[in-house]
């Protein structure tokens, strides 16, 4: 299942990917219980209902697997060139309305290079990875 969230536009920005890994359990946690990335995405729904004036063009991914099984709940934020990031520890309970103003703090940047300072303190604590943009090949 696939399921995207587009929160309100703004003019002529090129939309930023908030893919949240809907795979991972929390430690100790029950068989039976919702996944913390499942929890998130309903987070972040909400959020952005609520949000009416969010500034950013956000699209919400859940995706299978980001390989950070240890520290869920992991996302990754991209948008074409801009840098790519990988966060763990996600409280899908605390962290959906500061994700979403992240994004736009992200999207306002030329290289999705958000001074550190600026940062929620869950986002500057929990980088697992960051990668640089993707160069297109010329044709």
């Amino acid at each position: 299942m696939t399921l995207s969230i587009e929160s309100p536009a703004s003019a002529g920005s090129e939309p930023v990917r908030l893919m949240v890994c809907t795979t991972c359990r929390a430690a100790g946690a029950d068989a039976d219980a919702p996944r913390p990335g499942a929890q998130l995405l309903a987070a972040l729904g909400e959020a952005l209902m609520a949000d009416a004036d969010a500034r950013v063009r956000l699209v919400v991914e859940p995706v299978e697997c980001l390989s950070v099984c240890k520290r869920p709940c992991t996302v990754s934020i991209t948008a074409p060139g801009r840098w790519t990031y990988v966060y763990g520890d996600v409280d899908p309970a605390a962290h959906a309305g500061p994700l979403v103003a992240f994004a736009a703090q992200y999207q306002a940047t030329a290289d999705g290079l958000v001074p550190w300072r600026e940062r929620p303190e869950f986002i500057r604590k929990g980088v697992v990875a960051r990668i640089p943009p993707l160069v297109r090949a010329a044709p």
